[in-house]
């Protein structure tokens, strides 16, 4: 049996947080869609627009995707601009699954994930 160290422990929990914040698939589009849209964002109306997610339901999936930090929303004059920020901690969620690929089988540790 395997321990893990504390330090492993906590990246467990920021993980286990940041793919609880992605189990929706209105989250994932809604996310998916900004980070097409790079790091200018796109206003909360055309976030709706190219989401088909609109109103309360589209601010509840905004407020959990900002408190996971992965999207940022900024008031300008009137407008809202929502924007994906984490594109280091989506690369580290991947990154997370695949460590320890292969870890406990036979098959080549040197394989490639591209």
């Amino acid at each position: 049996m395997k321990h893990e160290s504390p330090s492993h422990t906590l990246d467990l929990a920021i993980a286990a947080s940041t793919f609880a914040a992605l189990g929706s698939e209105q989250r994932l589009t809604v996310l998916r869609s900004l980070v097409r849209a790079g790091p200018e964002g796109l206003t909360i109306g055309a976030l709706g627009e190219r989401t088909g997610v609109s109103g309360s339901t589209l601010t509840h999936h905004m407020k959990i995707l900002t408190q996971a930090g992965l999207v940022t929303q900024v008031r300008q004059g009137r407008q809202i601009i929502c924007a994906a920020v984490a594109y280091g901690e989506l690369r580290a969620l991947s990154q997370f699954l695949l460590n320890e690929c292969c870890a406990d089988s036979d098959c080549p540790k040197d394989h490639d994930h591209d």
